[in-house]
């Protein structure tokens, strides 16, 4: 998705969703990176050219738009990490597809490889893929899985609405690998929406990915330990190819339902 990258203090002001003396939380654009961009500007160097020094938590995809969370000095960024790698964080995602005929629910469990150019992949042959839909879980027998390095990756998902034509996902990562909502997704048959990664055309028209980082929820060492949970509606562009189905109404309901699947049993 190409845009014309703002000023650090638009971005700032207009995304931002939680701030204190440890933390800043952004509802982040879609089509700019967190950090290291290599052909581009990205979210940290924009702070930093600002003066301001940031230290993201996590990473979410340049094309992915929602919630990021920053830290503003080391020692926060620590703790916050360790939580995302012993996977204490929660962590919702919505998705479109422009695919039908997933169950209610689903668990892919589909370790992730690097293949040539970067690209990261199933690290498994297409055909090696194994599926219960009736069960919901998609996976691949160890002796299928290609030599090399291979990070096993768990994506599980909730179908909160569907057509003719379209899906809407609740996708929560239980592992937090680079790309895995999207090749998870990808590689059982249901792409998102617009993903340049499996969609040259929508890559080259400079369309939206419909992956966003809706919620997120961590705990808060320096506020006496209390949980934090940030939420990050998406805007009326995420929406828009559901316009015609999909009634502002609608819209708040299918928002409800996800929220109630992710409250505790």
């Amino acid at each position: 998705m190409q845009m014309t990258v703002p000023g650090w203090r638009e971005v700032r002001d207009a995304s931002v969703l939680l701030e204190d003396e440890s933390v800043l939380v952004l509802n982040k654009p879609a089509g700019i990176s967190v950090m290291g961009e290599r052909h581009g500007t990205d979210l940290v160097e924009l702070a930093a050219e600002a003066g301001e020094q940031l230290y993201p938590a996590h990473r979410v995809d340049k094309v992915t738009s929602g919630v990021v969370l920053f830290a503003k000095d080391l020692a926060t960024h620590g703790g916050l990490t360790r939580q995302f790698n012993k996977r204490t964080v929660d962590k919702a995602y919505l998705v479109v597809t422009a695919t039908t005929g997933l169950p209610d629910r689903g668990t892919i469990e589909l370790p992730l490889g690097v293949g040539r150019k970067n690209r990261v992949r199933i690290a498994a042959a297409r055909e090696a893929i194994r599926a219960d839909e009736a069960d919901g879980r998609w996976w691949v027998a160890e002796e299928d899985v290609l030599d090399g390095k291979n990070y096993p990756s768990t994506t599980r998902f909730h179908t909160l609405w569907s057509d003719g034509g379209h899906s809407v996902l609740l996708a929560r990562p239980v592992t937090g690998r680079r790309h895995q909502i999207r090749v998870h997704l990808a590689w059982i048959g249901h792409p998102i929406l617009g993903d340049p990664l499996f969609d040259k055309a929508a890559a080259a028209a400079g369309l939206r990915t419909h992956l966003h980082s809706w919620r997120l929820g961590f705990d808060a060492s320096w506020r006496d330990g209390s949980r934090v949970d940030v939420v990050a509606d998406p805007d009326e562009g995420f929406w828009e190819p559901l316009s015609s189905a999909l009634s502002a109404d609608a819209v708040d309901r299918l928002l409800h339902d996800g929220a109630r699947l992710l409250r505790p049993a």
